[in-house]
């Protein structure tokens, strides 16, 4: 199982994109998947309003492939940047519909926290991506805090979701018939 990072901030080597690589690495141990990519769209942002463009169509059936994404913006104007709607309008509608995605926005204040609920949320639903968890909104002054504010996130959303993949069961495998 791969877990992909998509990060709409257009610095690069952003404290969102630190944000995001510890949420992506607290749910890959717990969900047994692999990181499989990151994706810091600020390196395709001279790209990503050409159509079409062969390697965002690659990058964005790659994030699609992907059984869990970790979906990232700071919070710009109220809301997520252009950066990442643009990338995300290459998805066809359901186009995440196999896959469980975590939102996360971080911005200077906690005042903003509300704009994962109302604008990120709403947008990974409508591409059919599963959301299970509240997405984390991360108040950037607290950076030095940021293994414990991801903690503590991960023990109230992801463990609670019971991401933990199924073990596969002796009863069926792949291509065997199910006995009654």
């Amino acid at each position: 199982m791969d877990l992909s990072i998509v990060v709409g901030n257009p610095k690069p080597r952003s404290r969102t994109l630190a944000v995001a690589e510890a949420v992506a690495e607290r749910a890959a141990a717990i969900t047994g998947a692999r990181i499989a990519r990151t994706v810091d769209l600020c390196d395709h942002a001279g790209d990503l309003f050409r159509w079409p463009h062969e390697g965002l169509a690659e990058l964005a059936e790659a994030v699609a492939a992907s059984r869990y994404l970790v979906v990232a913006s700071p919070t710009y104007k109220a809301s997520y940047t252009g950066l990442l709607k643009a990338f995300l309008d290459r998805f066809p509608n359901n186009g995440l519909a196999r896959t469980v995605a975590f939102p996360v926005m971080t911005g200077g204040s906690a005042t903003h926290g509300m704009v994962i609920d109302t604008h990120l949320r709403p947008l990974l639903v409508e591409l059919g991506a599963s959301v299970p968890t509240r997405g984390l909104y991360f108040p950037t002054p607290h950076m030095d805090c940021i293994a414990r504010i991801v903690d503590e996130w991960a023990d109230e959303n992801l463990t609670a979701a019971n991401l933990t993949p199924p073990a596969p069961s002796a009863a069926f495998r792949p291509g065997s018939q199910v006995t009654a």
